[in-house]
């Protein structure tokens, strides 16, 4: 490697290094602060104490927010991977008239501003009489999420060979037999993946729960109520939570993508 290259290799490798600590400093410093036994944050900082996560667990408000939040996710995130699974299959085992804008429609909310999406989610829930409740946000985040479920999963079936199904009819088995034999196990990884990203879309998600929640708050939207008249510890102490909680999510996410499918990838691996 000439001294050029390695220049540019190390200054690339800054870059990237600079861009993390800018990324990742204000969640450090946060989780810092929620050992501080001071009201505000500051330097020096003052004694080590964990009064502000006595506080969060003994507060009811948290424990509602919290609830709602748990109860939201696991069931968006079931919801949306079974809707993203299906779109997904649809896409890779049917050709049809308008599939691009098929896909395009499929993909289009994540690409819309979260504060029009919660906007237009309120505005056809409050016409159906459904907002204000805990199905609200389920509803709405299954809008949001189901995207990101048929990304992985329609990634993982672009791997499986596409004689796969045809063999497996071939030696007998009907369709829903492929589906679970085949499909399925194939598909296992990206499944359990899109499980664990469409709940942390769903456990940090703001805007949009905020405007179909009503006086069913999840956690996000309780910690915009501790930001109005005053600034509270306790802020520190639920983003260090909710952060630990939505990067063991992405990251176990990553490691499912990771493994190989148990099935076989070929038709003549089916045969055998």
């Amino acid at each position: 490697m000439s001294n050029r290259s390695r220049i540019i290799d190390g200054f690339l490798k800054l870059y990237v290094l600079l861009s993390l600590v800018f990324i990742f400093a204000p969640i450090a410093a946060s989780f810092v602060f929620s050992f501080s036994a001071d009201r505000f944050p500051s330097l020096p900082l003052g004694a080590f104490s964990t009064a502000w996560y006595q506080a969060v667990a003994e507060d009811p408000l948290v424990w509602e927010g919290l609830r709602n939040t748990l109860v939201a996710g696991l069931i968006s995130s079931v919801l949306a991977t079974a809707l993203g699974f299906g779109a997904a299959y649809t896409d890779y085992r049917y050709r049809f008239f308008g599939k691009s804008i098929y896909l395009a429609l499929a993909f289009l909310p994540p690409t819309i501003p979260v504060v029009i999406l919660g906007l237009a989610m309120l505005a056809f829930l409050s016409r159906l009489s459904l907002s204000g409740e805990v199905y609200s946000v389920i509803i709405a985040h299954v809008v949001m999420c189901a995207p990101f479920a048929m990304a992985l999963v329609r990634l993982r079936l672009s791997q499986m060979d596409p004689s796969l199904e045809p063999a497996a009819w071939n030696l007998g088995a009907s369709e829903w037999m492929t589906m679970w034999s085949v499909i399925v196990p194939f598909c296992r990884p990206a499944i359990l993946a899109a499980l664990f990203i469409t709940m942390a879309v769903s456990f940090d998600e703001f805007a949009v729960s905020w405007f179909v929640s009503g006086l069913h708050e999840t956690l996000p939207v309780k910690v915009l109520g501790f930001l109005q008249g005053q600034v509270s510890p306790r802020i520190n102490v639920i983003g260090t939570f909710v952060f630990g909680t939505s990067i063991a999510l992405v990251i176990a996410a990553q490691l499912l993508l990771m493994k190989r499918a148990a099935p076989p990838r070929s038709a003549g691996d089916v045969a055998e």
